[in-house]
């Protein structure tokens, strides 16, 4: 456990430098383009052309990379909600049916609702809603602490340090949990003045201040409680039939719905304005148009629910989705784009920058190629044992 609490304030502060270098890096880009704003898919694009020689060969491809770990991250992300919202659902279910009904069906029942939170066009009508879902996290939070503080087992019961070959699988759920690089690079481009963002006490330090207390001290509590019985969500291991427990699964479920539509349409969006719009022409017919963004808002519903039921696996999905793109979007990325960015005469004494963001990428590619692995292999296993029982 105490492993856990140093490992997760230290992929916390991790993460916060990172997306710090690459804030501070798509400044010194624009300043170099001389424009007002970079996407973080431009941002690569332009840090690979003005960056060392052996990173401009790949330019032309470093923008279509950076969007493909976006929209599977959006896509993951959709898929992970789809499991907590049945898995939770589920476990409320099971008290009032007999027999009880299998999860894949709780997956494909919300097929219909999910598609009708994605078709909503106008982002505005999502806001009094995220803050009825922000109050209710609020609430889930007060109710976490009101479970696990509960006839609380000896601390010495809880061992230091866990196994090497479940580390992972806490990197990439720490990950999911920690980083929100799309969040934070929207925040920064909508503020009004987004030089506050990077202050010392500013948006960025303070938020993931809160973020890092908070998950640090639940994740920690939530051991110290459960041990080895903790779930992937810990919604999973409130009492079952208590009527608490039970408003609480239904309510965070409709947070994380509400959540879905604000996920998805980000990578229908970069689908949409950056391959489909340049291929059917900016000229072509708004039915056509039209017809393009339903079928794609069709299509990542499609992907969400039919990854959901193949693999119904939540904490295994998070633990995937933070390792494999967040690796690459949250610390490796945002390495190359500062050593370019800095390139070639601002690299700090003794090219500080250099060695520094050489480590960073290293750091960040390991846990994407063996995090992956890892995964990969625990999802495997878990899929066999779960065919097998049926």
């Amino acid at each position: 456990m105490l492993v856990g609490i140093i490992s997760t304030i230290l992929i916390g502060l991790l993460s916060t430098y990172c997306l710090r270098i690459l804030v501070q890096s798509q400044y010194e880009l624009c300043k170099k383009k001389r424009v007002g704003l970079l996407t973080y898919p431009e941002s690569m694009q332009y840090a690979c052309e003005v960056g060392p020689k052996c990173f401009r060969r790949f330019s032309p491809y470093a923008g279509g990379l950076t969007n493909f770990f976006l929209v599977t991250f959006q896509i993951g992300t959709c898929c992970v909600y789809v499991v907590f919202v049945a898995v939770n659902i589920k476990f409320v279910g099971d008290e009032y049916t007999d027999p009880k009904i299998a999860l894949t069906y709780y997956i494909l029942m919300f097929f219909v609702p999910f598609l009708c939170i994605i078709m909503v066009r106008n982002l505005k009508i999502f806001a009094p809603f995220s803050i009825a879902a922000n109050i209710i996290t609020l609430l889930t939070i007060g109710v976490c602490g009101y479970y696990i503080f509960q006839d609380l087992p000896p601390f010495s019961d809880r061992p230091y340090a866990g196994k090497f070959s479940n580390y992972f699988l806490y990197f990439g759920t720490s990950l999911f949990s920690l980083q929100s690089i799309t969040v934070v690079t929207s925040a920064e481009n909508n503020m009004e003045n987004p030089r506050q963002f990077l202050t010392p006490f500013g948006v960025l330090n303070v938020g993931m201040a809160i973020v890092v207390v908070i998950y640090s001290f639940f994740a920690a509590a939530g051991y110290w409680k459960y041990g080895d019985e903790i779930k992937s969500s810990i919604t999973l291991n409130f009492p079952s039939s208590d009527a608490i427990a039970q408003t609480i699964r239904c309510l965070y479920s409709a947070a994380i719905f509400i959540s879905y539509g604000l996920q998805g349409i980000p990578a229908v969006y970069i689908i949409y304005h950056d391959y489909v719009l340049p291929r059917i022409g900016e000229d072509a017919s708004n039915k056509k148009k039209l017809t393009w963004d339903i079928g794609l808002r069709i299509g990542l519903v499609v992907t969400s629910i039919v990854l959901a039921t193949t693999v119904p696996l939540l904490g295994h999905i998070i633990s995937l989705v933070g390792v494999f793109c967040l690796s690459a979007l949250g610390i490796t990325f945002p390495a190359i784009i500062e050593l370019s960015a800095y390139w070639p005469d601002r690299l700090g004494p003794g090219k500080f920058c250099l060695w520094k963001d050489i480590v960073i990428v290293l750091i960040g590619l390991f846990g994407l190629i063996v995090g992956t692995y890892s995964c990969v292999y625990n999802i495997v296993q878990e899929l066999i044992d779960l065919y097998q029982k049926k």
